[in-house]
């Protein structure tokens, strides 16, 4: 069977959704998995998540990119500023995974050296992978790490990079569910830790899988420019 490469949106501590998806896709030793950032935080099982990310990089070929969430958590081992501003947004509920409230050190040093290691973004010869956004006019390595990260998608600015490769994006959550294709750009947020959906999307194929966290499984083929929330 050909080598698959498979993106999977923000699942932001859904372990459940998470897991379901992978029993769904099956992933093989020739496949490529791209975790396109926001693993952890505002969901209810950040430890379990890793766990499993941890599992599958001995399966496969994971690549787990940064996003923001990411980004906040490393900020926290710096200072209690930045560890009061993570806990705001999310990091409260990995620290409880971790059975703490405020003690950063109940996160592993494995797990740790697993989020430091994300790259900012996945290049392919068809596609390009980052957790938020990008600079159309920037190759990659000069893209900034706010757009890369931080800054939300907006389809009706959005413009095709200069590379001419379809880029594949979460970060910018799809309430109704939808993938949000506009043929050039992809976004795969489909909001799980808000009662939404986690979805992956086989690149090559198009096949889309959606798991939640009560662990509804759906799959459907790709549908171009699908409606946006």
């Amino acid at each position: 069977m050909n080598p698959r490469t498979i993106a999977i949106g923000d699942i932001h501590g859904c372990s459940i959704a998470l897991s379901r998806l992978i029993d769904a896709i099956q992933p093989r030793e020739q496949d490529t998995l791209v975790i396109l950032g926001d693993a952890i935080d505002c969901g209810p099982d950040s430890r379990g998540v890793i766990e499993t990310l941890l599992r599958l990089s001995q399966e496969c070929r994971l690549i787990p990119l940064m996003g923001n969430h990411e980004e906040m958590l490393l900020a926290a081992r710096e200072s209690r500023s930045e560890l009061r501003y993570w806990l705001k947004f999310g990091g409260d509920e990995t620290l409880r995974s971790y059975g703490s409230l405020d003690d950063l050190d109940a996160v592993p040093s494995g797990h740790v050296r697993f989020i430091k290691s994300s790259p900012q973004w996945h290049e392919s010869e068809e596609f390009i992978f980052v957790h938020a956004n990008y600079d159309p006019r920037l190759p990659m390595e000069r893209q900034s790490g706010t757009r890369l990260r931080w800054e939300h998608l907006d389809p009706s600015e959005a413009k095709p990079h200069v590379s001419g490769k379809t880029i594949i994006v979460g970060h910018t959550p799809q309430m109704k569910g939808n993938v949000l294709d506009l043929g050039f750009v992809v976004c795969l947020d489909t909001g799980c830790c808000e009662g939404g959906w986690l979805t992956a999307l086989d690149v090559t194929t198009g096949h889309i899988w959606q798991s939640n966290q009560q662990g509804r499984l759906r799959e459907r083929d790709r549908v171009l420019r699908e409606s946006h929330a």
